[in-house]
């Protein structure tokens, strides 16, 4: 199980299952919405994402048809995506928890499009688009 929240508190979440294809995603879409030269993502199940308490403290943005990211009305945290194309799973920055997480990132997403001035020097595979088998 897994606790997160958003930067004043008002949003908390919890998430009873794994976080599955952790990645650091490069993409200027990713870029502008963290404010970072990345974002790490991963998956949970929807049915294993719950908001303990702050429901009424989201707020939506529809960046692309079919695509929305939820995040604290009062700080601006991120909280989670949905794709309406996979309603079985949301997408989650893990920024978000606040509890040690088992699971690891497993790559560099649309490194193509990362920052000029960002340096990688990792280990990880490093792909111009999602990663392979996505």
């Amino acid at each position: 199980m897994y606790l997160g929240s958003c930067l004043c508190g008002k949003v908390n979440v919890k998430i009873t299952g794994n976080i599955t294809s952790i990645i650091h995603c490069h993409c200027s879409l990713c870029r502008k919405n963290s404010g970072t030269a990345f974002a790490t993502n991963g998956f949970v199940n929807a049915d294993e994402f719950l908001i303990t308490q702050g429901q009424d403290s989201l707020s939506g943005y529809a960046f692309k048809p079919g695509r929305t990211r939820y995040f604290c009305a009062c700080c601006g945290s991120p909280i989670y995506s949905e794709n309406t194309s996979d309603k079985s799973r949301f997408r989650i920055r893990l920024g978000l928890l606040d509890s040690d997480i088992a699971e690891k990132p497993i790559s560099h997403n649309f490194v193509t499009s990362k920052a000029n001035w960002e340096q990688l020097e990792t280990s990880l595979p490093c792909h111009e688009k999602h990663e392979p088998g996505r």
